[in-house]
């Protein structure tokens, strides 16, 4: 049985190809345009989907901007953020449906759990993410953090990695190629400020899973 899931805040869709490869059908909704999305796209303001839509899906994903929550929101003091987790949790939970609210470390969201790409076979990169569900999730065991490849000659490591074997970073400034930051991601499709703010499919794909179970045992709704 395939299930639908409503991807709010879908970006260019990291998460959605993950619940795709564990059986769900997705919609995606954005403010912005997002013309790489890979599945149905809505251009919409998540705060103006009546209820009766979001209600009309198996379940929901949402990742609320994450700014305002991240540590970096301190290089811009003067600059203000939309603050989401708590009115989309309301919304979420008014829907009756089993819901995941995905965010950065620091944001404040409830009785969650953390994947890292240690946990994931082939991901090469460390990009602690949380997840808030009202359903059970198991995550995998956490790894230990290895060296990430570098660009500062500063570092012990430099020169001692490859961007292509090793862990990277991918964010605003990032230390690898756009190419191999796709490699360690698990994304071929999106362009580097879109892979800056993705979830890896793999995250999201062992959530699918966790949440097919769920939705099939009928363990919240029935």
């Amino acid at each position: 049985m395939s299930y639908r899931l409503l991807d709010l805040f879908c970006g260019a869709g990291g998460a959605a190809v993950g619940y795709h490869r564990a059986g769900f059908t997705v919609t995606g909704v954005d403010i912005k345009h997002q013309p790489r999305y890979p599945y149905k796209f809505i251009q919409s303001d998540w705060a103006k989907l009546p209820p009766e839509f979001l209600a009309s899906f198996d379940a929901i994903h949402a990742s609320p901007p994450c700014q305002g929550y991240s540590d970096l929101k301190a290089l811009n003091k003067t600059r203000t953020y939309p603050m989401l987790i708590e009115p989309v949790r309301m919304a979420l939970r008014a829907s009756g449906r089993p819901y995941v609210i995905e965010n950065v470390c620091g944001s404040p969201l409830i009785d969650y759990v953390v994947l890292c790409g240690t946990m994931f076979e082939g991901l090469r990169v460390l990009r602690h993410r949380l997840f808030e569900t009202n359903f059970l999730i198991t995550p995998p065991p956490h790894g230990k953090h290895p060296l990430v490849h570098t660009h500062d000659k500063r570092k012990r490591h430099y020169g001692k990695t490859d961007e292509w074997a090793d862990f990277v970073s991918v964010n605003g400034g990032g230390n690898c190629s756009v190419a191999a930051a796709r490699d360690a991601m698990g994304i071929d499709w999106m362009t580097k400020a879109e892979l800056n703010e993705a979830i890896p499919p793999a995250y999201t794909d062992h959530v699918g899973h966790a949440l097919a179970i769920a939705l099939a045992d009928c363990v919240l709704w029935c």
